[in-house]
């Protein structure tokens, strides 16, 4: 009985412990950015939203808002359409050296952000290509292009062939199979990789810092604020885009995951 209750509030402490570690940071985030003061430190003066109304009304921060919005779908869209045509030509056609090219679509996913930046920065410099928020969302493409495939060909199994090899004999050409059959079968998956790709995009900062130049993405600009010390409308900045991954994190839960549970 005694080791039973000392076991439920040894659980319990870790549990707190846990979410405490993972969460007290964002919750302090958050608190300060209401700071009626200069500097986002202790003791808290009471709460406004004057430092939210100061973020919205900058020109530079709403530019760099919709600058990684546009990247973060675009670069996420063309990584969930590449990683859908990877994982159906490897899992439906017996292509040369098949477990060799599914390690190197995966490879990117263990490499450094830092080196995957380094790399494109002197490709373009070696090119010609001029650096901009194109070349920003190249780089977010080769990062998600390896997270798209592996969700996308995880979820491809035989009971989708079958379905697939009706379409066929009653008439479908390969590519109505492709983008009518397997394609709707596999949304789950494909908007379940798009929503991850659009988050790990959104809040991305070391290619989107090497690899722009005069448009720049809204972590890129935040960086640029601390350069000149701390004060509640960084912390704002940062409670905005937290909340904007927290809101795509329940748009994924809501429409992809409890639609796949209940199927």
């Amino acid at each position: 009985m005694i080791s039973s209750r000392f076991s439920k509030i040894a659980s319990w402490v870790y549990l707190a412990t846990l979410y405490g570690f993972i969460f007290l940071p964002v919750a302090v985030l958050v608190l300060f950015s209401f700071q009626d003061g200069r500097l986002p430190v202790p003791p808290f003066n009471g709460a406004t939203l004057k430092w939210y109304g100061e973020v919205f009304a900058d020109s530079r921060l709403m530019s760099a808002l919709g600058n990684s919005l546009m990247v973060a779908i675009g670069s996420s869209l063309v990584a969930c359409v590449l990683g859908f045509c990877a994982a159906y030509g490897l899992a439906r056609y017996v292509l040369p050296a098949s477990r060799l090219q599914r390690g190197l679509l995966v490879a990117p996913m263990t490499v450094s952000y830092l080196i995957i930046a380094l790399g494109l920065l002197s490709t373009f410099n070696w090119v010609g290509i001029s650096l901009s928020l194109w070349t920003v969302g190249i780089g977010h493409v080769m990062i998600n292009l390896p997270l798209c495939f592996a969700i996308i060909y995880a979820s491809m199994g035989d009971h989708q062939k079958n379905i697939e090899r009706a379409a066929r004999d009653l008439g479908a050409a390969e590519w109505q199979v492709m983008t009518q059959v397997s394609a709707p079968m596999l949304m789950p998956s494909i908007l379940a990789a798009f929503f991850l790709s659009v988050t790990f995009s959104w809040d991305e900062f070391i290619i989107a810092f090497l690899l722009s130049r005069f448009d720049v993405t809204l972590p890129v600009e935040i960086w640029s604020m601390l350069r000149s010390g701390l004060n509640p409308k960084t912390n704002a900045v940062g409670s905005v885009v937290f909340l904007v991954s927290v809101a795509l994190l329940l748009i994924l839960e809501l429409i992809v995951f409890r639609r796949t549970a209940k199927k």
